[in-house]
């Protein structure tokens, strides 16, 4: 059976008929968008998965979007699917949005054009191959999963589809981050040495006790766990911060890598590789220590240091920002453009360097912050709205600024790491293979069991 078009697909349909048999074409004022508004046959249909605490500011960040229309919400808690719809409703002053249950529903509506994933990091790569094979673009959250082996599935799925894929480390939207980059690609602080990305240290929890389960009309507990192990319930081992929980399932191993990804590090990570140009590759070697707590809810890295070697012969250390400014003085010296102390990354050249994080950025000498560049330089594609820069993507079907395979690349040196940690000791890695070299107890961690009846 044909998959129904949408209504935009309709009337480029009926246009282009119109034209072909000499007919003239009325189409009314409101629907060419008079007065400069997006007619409504042109307006990017959208459904939002995932609407609590990240994703129900995706939500409300879309829905001030004139040039979308957000029609559906999806999530396994009954009140945050009760306050999405009032939120869409009263945008459009309307009773139209639906809301589901089961993202496979929402996914299946043939007039949605593109979805924002905003859901635990154990679910993204299911959701999102999902999403491709219904033809949805999507501005996935990070990080792309809990293991590789789905984050490259995902990869695929995205590739044989040919749909549009915005990864939401936005950083690269950021002009600072951008800029600095641009200094280190162009030789500016000559000669990359090393790169040091400091995140923010991980968490720990006290085991909690059993509580029993909730109504799964109000929250859907067993569908919340999905392709992870069962797990008796606690309200804190599931709990949005849009409950008032600090979000301690993002530093349970069997949903998340805690900070040393999805909570912090993917984003910095992601720019170490955006300003080595290693976008479509990785280190050769990988090796480092960390703290995991033996106890508690919590299992993953708290504190670490993790080596990385590159063909190019940079040195990346990803570090908590506890320890960085100890190691490394530049951190005390770029105090003022840190947002968070110790967090950011450190491009250290021969001739100099460059800092940059979300406070801002900082250089030796410091007059690189006034460079420019030449009509031959190497610049970076330029976003200052990660979300506006995804949905001219979806428009043009151009290319996103932190596309599909960057952010497999980026992501997977967060696994690598921690795997690395956990193995204790040093590990060679093929970047072209995917795989690690002569050590099978390691690429065995690349990949994860999921629990029936969920596959990718």
């Amino acid at each position: 059976m044909d998959k129904p078009r949408t209504r935009r697909q309709f009337l480029k349909a009926a246009a282009g008929l119109g034209a072909a048999f000499g007919l003239p074409t009325f189409v009314p004022g409101r629907a060419l968008g008079a007065g400069g508004a997006t007619p409504p046959s042109e307006k990017i249909v959208m459904g939002c998965i995932g609407v609590g605490s990240m994703g129900g500011g995706h939500l409300r960040a879309f829905l001030g979007r004139e040039e979308v229309r957000v029609v559906a919400a999806c999530d396994l808690r009954e009140a945050f699917r009760q306050r999405a719809k009032r939120q869409i409703d009263e945008k459009y002053a309307s009773r139209d949005a639906t809301t589901y249950h089961d993202f496979r529903e929402l996914l299946a509506r043939a007039d949605i054009d593109a979805v924002c994933i905003a859901t635990p990091d154990h679910w993204h790569a299911l959701i999102g191959i999902e999403a491709a094979r219904n033809g949805k673009d999507m501005y996935l959250e990070k990080p792309a999963d809990v293991h590789v082996t789905a984050a490259k599935a995902l990869r695929q799925a995205v590739n044989d589809y040919g749909v549009v894929f915005q990864f939401g480390t936005q950083q690269r939207s950021d002009r600072d981050f951008r800029f600095g980059c641009e200094l280190v690609r162009n030789g500016h602080i000559g000669t990359l040495q090393t790169i040091v990305v400091g995140s923010v240290p991980g968490l720990s929890l006290p085991n909690q006790p059993t509580q029993p389960v909730p109504d799964p009309r109000q929250f859907d507990y067993d569908m919340w766990l999905g392709p992870a192990p069962w797990a008796p319930y606690s309200f804190e081992r599931a709990a949005s911060r849009a409950e008032g929980s600090v979000g301690y399932w993002m530093h349970i191993h069997d949903y998340g890598l805690g900070c040393l990804s999805g909570a912090w590090g993917i984003h910095h990570i992601d720019i170490a590789q955006w300003g080595n140009g290693t976008d479509d590759t990785g280190p050769l070697e990988i090796e480092g220590t960390g703290v995991i707590p033996a106890d508690g809810l919590c299992d993953t890295p708290m504190t670490w240091r993790v080596e990385h070697l590159y063909a190019n012969g940079v040195r990346m250390i990803h570090m908590d920002s506890r320890h960085t400014a100890a190691e490394f003085p530049q951190f005390v010296e770029a105090a003022a453009s840190l947002q968070i102390p110790g967090c950011g990354i450190l491009f250290i050249g021969s001739d100099g360097w460059v800092i940059v994080s979300r406070g801002g950025i900082d250089a030796r000498p410091k007059t690189l912050l006034q460079e420019t560049f030449d009509s031959n330089a190497v610049r970076l594609p330029a976003s200052n709205d990660h979300k506006r820069d995804f949905l001219e993507c979806v428009r043009t079907r151009g290319r996103t600024v932190s596309p599909i395979e960057a952010a497999v690349r980026s992501d997977t040196i967060c696994h690598l790491d921690d795997i690395a940690i956990r193995l204790g000791r040093k590990l060679q890695w093929d970047p072209q293979a995917e795989s690690f070299i002569g050590d099978d107890a390691a690429d065995r961690m690349l990949c994860r069991p999921m629990r029936s009846p969920w596959t990718l």
